[in-house]
């Protein structure tokens, strides 16, 4: 069964970028030991991306002229006409995350979803019982503001099912998220 994942790195505060939309404050943790690895052998798994239209903006600003999801559809959630990226297997779309969720599990083809983010989309997500497991990595450094790892409604409770640590104090935290009943799907 196709799982919606959420694969993200935080402040120890629970910021995705800081109050000037920016992951500079991120960079300086890229590449730390294991962490490539961790995310080819993720990457494999995942045959869907869900993006918001701010994290889309940010990239199509940020990552140059090399789209990174070659080959893998992406759902773009947006209530604003976006500019596409040349070469992309792109889907704008509007409305409910449950409008869309199983189009977008059966674009996956078998394996997972990711719920790249913002914290919005992905508080829509888990809000609605779409968010099958957060894969947080929380890095040591305070932001004190910014865009919330989750912007939800209610609550959701999880469950720890791994944890590591790496150099320099970066924790990886595998949680799942706890189903109410009556969430039940089938993609």
């Amino acid at each position: 069964m196709t799982q919606f994942r959420y694969y993200v790195a935080a402040s120890v505060d629970g910021y995705i970028a800081d109050e000037h939309e920016s992951l500079e404050w991120l960079m300086e943790f890229e590449g730390f030991e294991g962490q490539a690895e961790g995310y080819a052998a993720f990457l494999e798994n995942i045959g869907a991306i869900v993006l918001g239209a701010d994290t889309y903006s940010w990239m199509l600003r940020e990552m140059g002229d090399e789209w990174p999801y070659a080959g893998i559809p992406v759902w773009i959630f947006t209530h604003r006409e976006l500019a596409a990226f040349p070469g992309a297997d792109l889907s704008f779309v509007r409305g409910e995350v449950t409008e869309w969720a199983g189009d977008i599990a059966r674009s996956a083809n078998g394996k997972d979803v990711w719920v790249v983010g913002g914290g919005s989309v992905a508080g829509q997500f888990a809000d609605e019982g779409l968010v099958d497991e957060l894969f947080l990595y929380t890095m040591p450094v305070i932001l004190g503001g910014g865009r919330p790892l989750f912007a939800m409604r209610g609550t959701a409770k999880l469950e720890l099912t791994s944890t590591r640590q790496y150099a320099g104090g970066i924790l990886e935290n595998r949680y799942s998220l706890l189903k109410v009943p009556g969430q039940n799907r089938e993609y």
